[in-house]
């Protein structure tokens, strides 16, 4: 029977023809999908392989200070900086015929489904070093149909428009190593600590091992399954003669020391800097979040890691434990506005509320510089002498008083120079000096050095009253610091895409903004802050820290009832210190009036130790006088004490100073002085 029907079968030829038929079909079925699906990948081209990676930020040597984390460390780095023992041991253990098939290994696709079907389970992978890489890139790991399919095609998309060498290097940066690290990079650093072009076998083999199950087979988490399946990465390598018998054996015996740490914690580094460098990607480069916080970046920063940690330090030190009073540092380079060191607060975990960019505090006498170079440029000269005593101001038709206090209430009760005023912070002096230039000046002025804030059109303007952000404050110093040109805060110098293009870098441009003359005066006037030659009824507010000098300083401290500043620079370096509590709270605790000064002081001389000691440079217009610093006038050997104090050429005192009088007696103001209008009584002490 069976002969039978076979013979019938051989004998009709339609039986034949229909088998071909259908056999060609399809052929031309399979051929035609085939050549659709090619056109199709081929109209997509190629897929973009841009990965969520961390932004780097380097310090002004090139050292590693943060990175923006977003549950992942993730680096690129290009396949010649990768150890070819990770390459070669990836390659053995993931994917053997890696440079010979196109994206797909039908053989081991083959053997995993009868293995598969044999054990009734999924227990044996199929996927090449592509479909990872696809998966890795645009999937996720659900086991659905749909999936798969978007998986071949994407595999299908690299293979055709990337080469093996592309595909490998991404691949190697973007597979998970497991404890939130990807790529080898981070994985390197994470489990070595040392850079991927260096891995040994042993390491490479280790690494190589981990992405099969990262949880399971990490040498952190688990040592003795991590080490089996190093042993089976060396035998793949030793059978695709990666390495040799003796080399497996020495690998194996190599006792790996791990490390366990990321290349840097999250902000471990100066927090509120980095925070401010964030800042200024955003607003002033206006780079988008997303890039800033996943694009790869490579931000080099103008943060010194020694001034950085000397503030740091000095926090720590000088801050009671038991006060809860806050404080803010900002160090600049003058001639660049390069931000060399930044706290923001005594603790970035506790508050990461930026005190030194984001507070709005009153500045006190900090402000009178400002108030003084206006001066300067209207006629005042270092001997102009006004009356300090107590006085009171009235305005606005006589409808407003105003009655400026010195500190503890002391007053010379006779005429001070200009100098003197500076040095011994008098607030009568600077409120006659405000109303005598105008109450617009000093605001205009503050536009001029860089500073923002609202100011009101009061006399009390002159002693601080308007809050101001102390980066401000510290960059208008910088400009008096540098001879009068313009700056403004730099926290970047130079920014690199993920593909290490740069897309930015700064290039200062110079701008002369100050009179180079007045400015070289002013800061001789600011020297005098520790100078007690210039010692008047009180001592000049920098004796507290005289001590502890060792340089030729500039500077200026102010104070409110709840605010307390020191800025103070040489030709190098600008400092500012702000002191007070969050909710303006009086500073009443003596010790912690002192804390701005301390905290400057201390930052100061350690950030300059071994450095030269430098003048601050006058132009040739400029000339220094012998001057008595009670009178102002030209010293002799009837005022013993002299001073050198710099004065535009032709502005310098040419009377000589004679023996000094004895203390005029107090100026008593008569009663029609009261009824008199404001003005009038102002421009009588002119007289």
């Amino acid at each position: 029977m069976e002969i039978h029907i076979g013979q019938r079968f051989r004998k009709s030829p339609k039986y034949i023809r229909a088998i071909l038929i259908l056999t060609t079909l399809a052929a031309l079925s399979l051929f035609l999908l085939s050549l659709s699906l090619v056109i199709y990948v081929k109209i997509l081209g190629p897929p973009t392989i841009a990965v969520p990676q961390s932004s780097l930020y380097y310090s002004d040597s090139g050292q590693l200070i943060g990175e923006t984390d977003i549950g992942q460390k993730r680096y690129w780095t290009g396949l010649p900086s990768i150890s070819q023992n990770l390459i070669d041991a990836t390659i053995s253990v993931e994917d053997r015929k890696f440079y010979k098939h196109h994206g797909f290994d039908i053989k081991r696709i083959a053997g995993a489904l009868i293995a598969d079907l044999k054990a009734l389970d999924k227990v044996q992978g199929a996927s090449t070093i592509t479909q990872q890489y696809a998966r890795n890139l645009y999937l996720g790991h659900d086991k659905t149909w749909s999936r798969k399919a978007h998986e071949a095609i994407y595999t299908l998309r690299l293979e055709m428009n990337y080469s093996k060498e592309e595909i490998l290097e991404g691949y190697l940066n973007t597979i998970y190593y497991g404890h939130g690290v990807y790529g080898v990079k981070a994985a390197s650093q994470f489990y070595f600590g040392v850079d991927p072009s260096k891995l040994s076998v042993a390491q490479a083999s280790m690494l190589a091992g981990i992405p099969k199950g990262p949880s399971r087979y990490s040498p952190i988490a688990n040592p003795q399954l991590a080490k089996d399946r190093q042993s089976h990465v060396l035998a793949s390598m030793v059978t695709q003669t990666y390495i040799t018998e003796k080399e497996r054996v020495q690998a194996e015996k190599t006792e790996l020391i791990l490390n366990g740490k990321y290349q840097v914690e999250k902000q471990s580094h100066a927090p509120f800097f980095q925070d401010a460098v964030k800042s200024a990607l955003k607003t002033q480069l206006k780079i988008d979040d997303r890039t800033i916080e996943m694009g790869g970046l490579k931000v080099f920063t103008t943060l010194n890691v020694k001034q950085q940690e000397i503030a740091e330090k000095a926090f720590a030190d000088i801050l009671s434990k038991d006060s809860s009073i806050q404080a803010a540092l900002i160090a600049m380079e003058p001639s660049t506005g390069e931000v060399k060191a930044l706290a923001g607060g005594r603790n970035y975990q506790e508050s990461p509320f930026n005190r030194a960019t984001q507070a709005v505090r009153q500045p006190g006498s900090t402000i009178k510089p400002l108030l003084y170079y206006s001066a300067l440029e209207s006629g005042f000269t270092p001997s102009t002498t006004l009356l300090s005593e107590p006085t009171t101001f009235t305005f606005d038709k006589g409808q407003s008083s105003y009655t400026p206090h010195n500190y503890n209430n002391q007053y010379a009760n006779g005429e001070i120079t200009l100098a003197q005023a500076i040095a011994l912070s008098d607030n009568v002096y600077a409120v006659k000096t405000h109303l005598y230039l105008g109450k617009d000046t000093l605001i205009k002025t503050a536009r001029k050095f860089g500073i923002t804030a609202k100011m009101a059109h009061v006399p009390s303007l002159a002693l601080g009253t308007s809050g101001v952000r102390p980066i401000e404050m510290v960059n208008a110093y910088s400009i008096l610091a540098n001879g009068g040109k313009e700056v403004e805060p730099t926290f970047i110098t130079k920014v690199e895409n993920a593909k290490g293009e740069v897309i930015f870098e700064a290039d200062p441009q110079e701008k002369q903004i100050l009179d180079p003359a007045q400015t070289a005066v002013m800061n001789g006037l600011l020297t005098g802050v520790f100078d007690s030659k210039l010692n008047g009824y009180t001592k000049v507010t920098g004796s507290t820290i005289l001590r502890e000098i060792s340089r030729i300083y500039a500077g200026k401290s102010g104070s409110t009832s709840t605010d307390s500043w020191m800025i103070g620079y040489t030709p190098e370096l600008v400092t500012g210190v702000w002191t007070g509590y969050d909710q303006a709270k009086k500073i009443t605790n003596p010790s912690e009036k002192m804390y701005a000064k301390k905290l400057w002081i201390r930052f100061m001389e350690q950030s300059l130790k071994g450095q030269p000691v430098n003048s601050f440079p006058q132009p040739n217009d400029v000339i220094n006088v012998a001057v008595d610093p009670i009178s102002g006038k030209l010293s002799t050997d009837d005022c013993p004490v002299s001073r050198l104090t710099a004065f535009v050429k032709g502005t310098e005192p040419q009377e000589f100073c004679t023996q000094p009088t004895p203390e005029k007696a107090e100026k008593k103001v008569q009663p029609d002085d009261k009824k008199a209008p404001w003005y009038k009584r102002f421009l009588k002490i002119w007289q």
